[in-house]
């Protein structure tokens, strides 16, 4: 019998559906009756996208431990710091192994931002219990979180509305 053991899955690339991707797993797990976290390392803690909107309706916890769009911020070291304490945070939820999938959204950034250590990462990833299945998402994923990866998808951009002038739609990008 094939072994059962909690996947770590990587969603990176240019292209969109990442975020998405990792949430189709969120609802597949909670069909499952498994128990499904989110962090998003790039949204604030008072974001109230579609997404945060379904998931609180489904009961599932997402948290923003950022601080919007670092890019624009003013202030980046506010902005690392909000990224090392909301790690300590998903460390934890992994570690704890209450949780049967946890997605870190958009963590490639503070991990290429050199704002979180990635052998940290790479470490409480390999330490999590045998059941906790994790998902990371972001555009550049590190090298060691690829190697790492039971599962790696590469989303590549053809074309998107927004090159074309389209601005964010509500329900498909936020």
């Amino acid at each position: 019998m094939a072994e059962r053991r909690g996947l770590l899955l990587v969603y990176t690339g240019d292209g969109k559906g990442k975020t998405t991707a990792a949430l189709g797993l969120v609802l597949r797990s909670l069909g499952r009756g498994f128990r499904p976290r989110v962090f998003q390392f790039m949204k604030h803690e008072r974001a109230a996208f579609g997404e945060h909107r379904a998931l609180e309706k489904l009961g599932v916890p997402i948290e923003g431990l950022g601080d919007g769009f670092s890019w624009r911020a003013r202030d980046l070291e506010k902005s690392a710091a909000l990224a090392r304490e909301g790690w300590k945070r998903a460390a934890a939820a992994i570690g704890s192994g209450e949780w049967d999938l946890v997605v870190l959204d958009e963590i490639t950034y503070p991990l290429n931002f050199g704002w979180i250590p990635v052998a940290e990462v790479v470490g409480a990833l390999r330490a999590r219990p045998r059941h906790v299945h994790v998902v990371l998402t972001g555009r550049d994923a590190p090298a060691e979180l690829v190697e790492l990866g039971d599962t790696v998808t590469e989303m590549k951009k053809i074309k998107h509305a927004y090159d074309a002038g389209i601005p964010a739609q509500k329900g498909m990008e936020h």
